[in-house]
């Protein structure tokens, strides 16, 4: 080989070496925090958080991440034998047993799980509904009083841009999805 093609390739080497030494040393330097807040966390996660913010809210006691009948549960309500979760196989399985058993869909927002438990739950003030409903429209770029045409087709200009297959994240398409869930669900 010559010269100044093994000159070349140890050139390089060592950029790579020196590139590859300053990510780390900003990574531990400058770490990401992951974010909590519920508006950044996407499907099971964020209505985890929901649930939980919901039950702490009717002052019910609660296990998380429980096993019921052999089945792994999100939550458990141990003083009422009620179980909570996303999987619909476990959900089936529990509705066998004496244990009443909850299915929660992802999309479902956590304020809504009073509809589908078995006792009498208090009348709560939906006040993150507001901030969840005006981030859903300045999610998607209509203003809050948007109608469900405006709505709709912000969604798939939307979507045009954060899809997957378009070169977008899952995450950022999941929160488009969610938005339109959302703003869907409250437009004029």
């Amino acid at each position: 080989m010559p010269d100044w093609l093994v000159l070349g390739l140890w050139l390089t080497l060592a950029a790579a070496v020196v590139i590859a030494g300053i990510f780390v040393v900003g990574v531990r330097l400058f770490p990401t925090h992951q974010s909590t807040n519920a508006t950044y966390i996407f499907g099971e996660g964020r209505r985890r958080i929901e649930i939980r913010q919901y039950l702490r809210a009717i002052d019910e006691n609660f296990a998380e991440d429980h096993f019921v009948e052999g089945q792994h549960v999100a939550f458990y309500l141990p003083e009422r034998d009620v179980a909570i979760t996303f999987d619909a196989r476990a959900f089936f399985r529990i509705e066998k047993s004496p244990t009443y058993a909850v299915l929660v869909e992802h999309e479902m927002p956590g304020h809504h799980l009073g509809d589908r438990l078995p006792f009498e739950t208090p009348t709560l003030e939906q006040e993150a509904d507001v901030d969840t409903k005006q981030a859903a429209f300045a999610i998607l770029g209509v203003p809050s009083g948007a109608t469900l045409s405006e709505v709709k087709s912000a969604y798939r200009e939307k979507v045009k841009d954060v899809h997957p297959d378009h070169g977008g994240s899952r995450e950022e398409f999941q929160r488009v999805r969610e938005a339109y869930t959302t703003a869907k669900n409250h437009c004029t």
